[in-house]
């Protein structure tokens, strides 16, 4: 009889003890693992691997699936915010159980949660009618860019979704570099400011943005262009740029997140500028 710590790593790390019967784990054997502490009893009848990932942990304690924000994080998709509270999905007409230290936030829609992390998909769709449309549409793109979604996929969220949201779909493109970018582009798509995405510019290189074909928009994300190295790189291409007779526009992650009118205005002034010297 394989061990019930095998078992249950072989299942993802979580099950329910019905589930493991069926591989011939008795009730005696699956006590007798978590006494001796090889194994965790979350509640009754349901058990852990103690390897099991932390916010998984904690939404099943709490009676759900992992998703939303929550979820898309841990499948390494980009996501906007810092927020830290375990989003877990209980069903519309689950029961939530008390646990220590909980801070979750339940989600009611409807279906049946599985055990642990629900998928990529479903936690799209969870992330619109919680987070809104820019925290879905830099997620959106993200899960394509890094071939998570499938076109069938793509096709079932944008019905599953309202109406009202499904030109975000219909608008996503696969290659955002950076879900910063999807946040960006947007936002200018909303001022009817059109852009050309990763665009080859002879003697510059890749550029994030061009716009009119004589403003360049770079993104820089939080973990770029720290170093020294990567700042003279960026003003060699900025300088290079400038003898083409392009302007070059840059903004970090804090601008674009905590100082957005300040970037807005500053678009808006350089397009505006561009064109009148077209």
């Amino acid at each position: 009889m394989l061990a019930p710590l095998a078992i249950l790593t072989t299942l993802g790390g979580l099950a329910r003890g019905t589930r493991l019967q069926q591989y011939g784990i008795t009730r005696s054997a699956l006590g007798q693992a978590v006494d001796a502490g090889r194994i965790q009893r979350l509640r009754p009848g349901l058990f852990a691997a103690p390897s099991l990932d932390a916010s998984v942990r904690t939404a099943a304690l709490h009676g759900g699936a992992l998703t939303c924000r929550s979820a898309l994080r841990q499948h390494g998709i980009w996501i906007l915010g810092q927020d830290e509270h375990p989003h877990v999905w209980v069903g519309r007409r689950g029961r939530i159980h008390e646990h220590l230290g909980c801070r979750c936030v339940s989600h009611f829609f409807h279906g049946t949660p599985p055990l642990g992390l629900v998928d990529v998909e479903t936690a799209l769709i969870h992330v619109l009618h919680c987070g809104g449309e820019e925290v879905f549409f830099a997620a959106y793109e993200s899960a394509w860019r890094q071939r998570m979604l499938s076109t069938a996929a793509r096709i079932r969220i944008r019905t599953a979704i309202p109406a009202r949201a499904r030109w975000l779909v219909d608008i996503a493109r696969p290659d955002a570099d950076s879900g910063l970018e999807s946040l960006v582009r947007l936002r200018l798509h909303l001022l009817d400011i059109l852009l050309e995405c990763q665009v080859d510019i002879s003697g510059v290189g890749r550029v994030d943005f061009l716009i009119d074909g004589r403003l360049i928009l770079e993104i820089d994300g939080e973990e770029n262009h720290a170093s020294g190295a990567h700042r003279h790189r960026d003003l060699q291409r900025d300088a290079a740029a400038s003898r083409l007779g392009l302007e070059t526009l840059r903004f970090d992650y804090a601008q674009v997140i905590h100082d957005w009118p300040r970037v807005q205005a500053a678009i808006v002034a350089a397009v505006t500028r561009t064109r009148e010297h077209a």
